[in-house]
């Protein structure tokens, strides 16, 4: 008879275990933030556009969903990745750093795929509207230090490579 109540606490016991490696477990995958899966290759070009000047994997933000998310919750990021946005129209963009843990530097393009305004080393959850002041249809984001890493600049080309292979 004695042996039906520790049967009982060792059963407890190790729900009650398991149910605290649940909760960590989901903690650390809280606080890891969101991943960027890129799915393109880019190329940025001189002003020219004879010769690349950098190279970036990037994820692309096509839809209004994707575009709101951005790259909000993302903790890390490798140094040679991004995001991409994609926009229907040309337009004066704003971008803010709400929810963005990381640094960026931000770079406006507009429909020629010339990139018309840079601002590097943004401040992480700031609410300070980050705007292109000229039209823009697509918006490139990368990790803080990538511009001035590769001496990109305001009047160099973007081009969107074709998808990466796994």
């Amino acid at each position: 008879m004695r042996i039906l109540p520790f049967i009982m606490l060792v059963l407890l016991l190790s729900t009650a275990v398991q149910c605290n490696s649940d909760n960590e477990a989901e903690t650390v995958d809280r606080h890891a933030g969101r991943q960027v899966e890129p799915t393109h290759s880019l190329e940025i070009l001189d002003e020219q556009r004879d010769r690349v000047v950098a190279r970036v994997r990037v994820a692309l933000a096509q839809t209004e969903q994707e575009r709101n998310a951005g790259l909000m919750d993302v903790r890390q990021m490798p140094f040679d990745t991004g995001m991409y946005f994609l926009f229907d129209d040309e337009a004066p963009r704003s971008f803010w750093m709400a929810n963005t843990p990381l640094s960026l530097d931000i770079l406006f393009v507009d429909r020629n795929h010339r990139i018309v305004r840079i601002h590097t080393r943004t401040v992480p959850f700031s609410e300070r509207q980050i705007r292109s002041e000229l039209p823009a249809k697509y918006t490139l984001e990368v990790n803080a230090g990538f511009v001035s890493e590769h001496d990109i600049r305001e009047g160099m080309y973007v081009r969107l490579g074709e998808p990466l292979q796994e």
